[in-house]
């Protein structure tokens, strides 16, 4: 299945690096199967022999060395050049952050926190089910319908970095309000943000970002969910070319009955003006609630997020004006695809939030609940709790401020790292919350410590914006692309050998290097603290075992891994977890370099954390590339065969009847 936004999933896993983004023109990895895949291996079983004999004769292996380079301002990735192998880039933490714009954050930051503190009720919006009056006057006053809305619009103008760090603190205390405000303006507006022209924006803008009327982001279908491609909301061009006729349905739309102004995205009929064919292609629409034809169902009735309203939203021959097109005629789904790309970097830190204040909770419990004549915070069990979930809060933070910090430098392409931060980010959250409530015990349980209401609240975050199933295959499926490029243009060399002889026994090497664990060449040297070394040498040993494990897969399956999910997902764990080590070097690597007060500390969180992520991504790998568990992976597919055949459990009761 084809991520969102992808014809089989752009290929490149540059979040954790591992090669480039596609270029256009580029074939496609799967298209170079002329080649036989059994001539590459039999070049690397001759060489093995010869790698193995150098690794005996010198005794050792290459070492790992990291000095620290603070001026350097990049997020970790690893590159890819040409068939050489990938080096790897992972300096201190970048921050985007001017002296001014740090101040202007911080005089913004500290005033919401104590909005939220003092006048904000979360238990009260969740019963009332929207946000109580005073709260909603109270965002408006502070900006908080506008944050990103340029001050020439009416709105506060902040980075991508501010606006991480103001979605923090709402995340930290209610995140109904705050899907509320993102619906909003994450991507409710943010096509008219990104791409619309200087009458749209200054049409709409000043009275979205004031918060006088709300916006909606309207993608979902009955029938297309992760498949956006398939929507079935139609819109005809009248004879007069005048305006488009609106006719469709959306599903849970956040803000969808109280939205004035919608983002919605339809099936045009377009001609290719060379062959005359015509087709449907999606095109994205600007549409008011006062065009008339606009109407709501009721408010959902919903597991979280109470407060905020989410409805299903129908358009019956809306009349939308020509110059309320979006982006240009056809090319709506790579509008959508760039609004919920460029909405997600927000929701790693609106958790992060979430997270430092369940952990802080959690603390607090475990520092003053005592049991058996002390405090439980001085048991094996709860410290280890505690550990993981003070690492998970870390990393997420990691992955939210080098995501927006490389926004704000205008790194053109950053899907791949929001996805992986949506998907870390969501699944961290949640795990720390449940361990949250389990150290609190009972109390945890009960509404008035309101953790229970933060679960609840967040299991919606794995699925909306990109479930994490679908984000996983396109993490899984990018991180291809190096390997594939590498070995379509080794397989171009084989079909002339006497030719390309140099570049043949070049690649073999070094792929052979990798099978029997010698260092192919990528290094941290230069880039982290000299106190990291250990954790730079599991990166990069991770990502070693990244490149054998997909050039393994590619080698077997061919165009045919894009089924591979059972395969994909624990490949896309494997890339998600190095990344996450990658991020947290960065972090502790800046904090060591700085001299913060918090820096040994952050170093011992930076160390337990790799050590244990690179346990999990050799696991991760050698799942998915093992003969034992394609067997089981059969047995899951069979067992889940019968049960969709028979809509049944199948398993006989164990009591007989």
């Amino acid at each position: 299945m084809a991520a969102p936004g992808s014809a089989a999933a752009a290929l490149a896993l540059k979040a954790t690096g591992l090669g480039f983004s596609k270029q256009s023109g580029e074939d496609d990895p799967a298209d170079g199967e002329q080649g036989d895949p059994g001539q590459v291996e039999a070049a690397v079983q001759q060489v093995i022999g010869q790698v193995q004999a150098q690794v005996r004769g010198s005794g050792q292996r290459e070492g790992i060395r990291g000095c620290c380079e603070a001026g350097r301002l990049t997020s970790p990735r690893v590159f890819g050049a040409g068939s050489e192998p990938p080096v790897l880039a992972a300096s201190p933490l970048p921050s985007a952050l001017s002296l001014e714009q740090a101040q202007v954050l911080q005089a913004m930051v500290d005033p919401c926190a104590r909005f939220f503190e003092e006048v904000n009720d979360a238990a009260a919006n969740e019963a009332l089910g929207s946000i109580e009056e005073d709260t909603v006057a109270g965002l408006k006053s502070m900006g908080c319908f506008g944050l990103q809305v340029p001050e020439d619009l009416g709105g506060i103008g902040l980075t991508n970095t501010q606006y991480a760090r103001m979605v923090e603190v709402v995340g930290m205390h209610d995140l109904g309000v705050g899907i509320t405000l993102g619906a909003h303006q994450s991507i409710g507006f943010k096509g008219i943000l990104l791409f619309g022209n200087k009458s749209q924006k200054e049409k709409y803008l000043p009275r979205l970002a004031s918060g006088e009327v709300c916006a909606a982001f309207c993608l979902t279908e009955p029938s297309s969910g992760s498949d956006a491609a398939s929507i079935q909301t139609v819109a005809e061009l009248s004879p007069c070319g005048g305006f488009y006729t609106l006719n469709g349905s959306k599903i849970w739309i956040s803000n969808g009955g109280t939205a004035e102004i919608f983002t919605v995205f339809a099936k045009t009929r377009m001609k290719n003006v060379t062959t005359g064919e015509e087709r449907d292609k999606i095109s994205a629409f600007i549409v008011e609630r006062a065009f008339g034809g606009v109407s709501s169902g009721p408010p959902e009735q919903k597991m979280g997020i109470k407060c905020s309203n989410t409805a299903e939203v129908h358009f019956e021959e809306v009349k939308v004006p020509v110059e309320n097109l979006l982006g240009g005629l056809g090319k709506g789904f790579q509008v959508a695809m760039h609004i919920l790309n460029n909405g997600r970097f927000g929701m790693a830190s609106a958790l992060a939030g979430t997270m430092r204040g369940v952990l802080l909770k959690a603390v607090n419990h475990a520092a003053d609940r005592q049991q058996f004549g002390k405090p439980i915070s001085r048991f094996g069990v709860i410290q280890e709790k505690l550990a993981h979930m003070a690492m998970l809060l870390y990393v997420t933070e990691a992955m939210a401020y080098v995501l927006s910090a490389n926004m704000d430098m205008k790194v053109p392409d950053y899907k791949l790292e929001a996805a992986i931060s949506k998907i870390f980010a969501s699944e961290a959250a949640w795990t720390v919350t449940d361990e949250g409530i389990q150290i609190l015990g009972g109390m945890g349980y009960m509404k008035e410590a309101g953790v229970e209401k933060v679960m609840r609240d967040l299991r919606i975050f794995r699925i909306f914006e990109g479930t994490n199933d679908i984000l996983r295959l396109f993490v899984a499926l990018s991180g291809m692309e190096y390997a594939g490029q590498t070995l379509s243009g080794l397989r171009k060399d084989l079909s002339n050998p006497l030719e390309h002889m140099g570049s043949i026994y070049k690649e073999v090497v070094i792929r052979a290097k990798r099978k029997v664990g010698v260092p192919t060449g990528q290094t941290l040297q230069g880039l982290v603290h000299p106190e990291l070394e250990d954790c730079a040498a599991l990166v990069t040993r991770a990502v070693e075992l990244f490149g054998e494990t997909i050039e393994s897969l590619l080698l077997k399956y061919g165009a045919a891994v894009t089924d591979k999910q059972f395969h994909l997902r624990r490949v896309a764990d494997a890339a998600i977890d190095t990344y996450a080590m990658a991020v947290a070097v960065s972090r502790a690597s800046r904090a060591l370099s700085l001299g913060q007060p918090t820096a040994q500390h952050e170093k011992l969180l930076c160390q337990t954390w790799c050590q244990q992520a690179f346990q999990r991504v050799g696991a991760s790998l050698q799942e998915a590339k093992s003969a034992s568990w394609e067997e089981v992976f059969s047995s899951m597919k069979l067992i889940s065969d019968a049960l969709v055949q028979h809509r049944s459990t199948m398993a006989s009761h164990p009591l007989g009847f």
